[in-house]
């Protein structure tokens, strides 16, 4: 038999590491701002203001439909748990750019029982900067970023969460109130 000759098992070179991608811009206030002020019809034809509920805890919402599967599920997600967040003294406020024949059609459809604000005039969109552009099958548009701030009672912003994945949001939510 004739002898095999032993080559030199060449090692790979390690992979160059992949460069991290940059964060994404934070946009709008910050943890441990003040919440911005506003004041907005709501369903029902009611108003509600940041001002009428100091000296509670505050879960100010942001979404870009009424009666959207997405905007819905995240709606009756919140409803389904308001007597938790009531417990622990907090309200919540859904707002979108939607008109108040559209948010009493939704309030009425869902039995939501939290204040849906219409903010039509985009005012409170823009103090939370979360009317942004956006994209979908490459046509640019401009609509409201799915986005939650937790207020707490002295009016300071203790949370924040954008954009926000609507599965398990609401129990994040709570979790992070339960936390203060």
């Amino acid at each position: 038999m004739a002898a095999r000759k032993k080559t030199a098992v060449k090692k790979a070179a390690p992979k160059a590491a992949k460069p991290k991608t940059a964060p994404a811009v934070v946009r709008g206030p910050k943890v441990g701002a003040k919440a911005p002020g506003f004041s907005m019809p709501t369903a029902g034809g009611g108003t509600v203001s940041l001002a009428g509920l100091k000296g509670k805890n505050v879960i100010v919402y942001f979404y870009p439909k009424d009666d959207t599967p997405g905007c819905t599920k995240e709606a009756c997600g919140f409803n389904e748990t308001l007597a938790a967040f009531r417990k622990l003294d907090a309200e919540i406020v859904g707002i979108s750019r939607d008109g108040m024949k559209s948010h009493d059609k939704f309030a009425a459809k869902y039995g939501l029982k939290f204040h849906l604000a219409s903010d039509e005039d985009g005012k409170v969109s823009a103090a939370y900067d979360t009317w942004i552009e956006k994209s979908m099958y490459g046509r640019k548009y401009m609509g409201l970023e799915r986005s939650t701030y937790l207020v707490d009672r002295t009016g300071t912003i203790r949370a924040v969460w954008r954009p926000v994945s609507v599965t398990g949001h609401v129990e994040e939510v709570l979790a992070a109130l339960k936390a203060l």
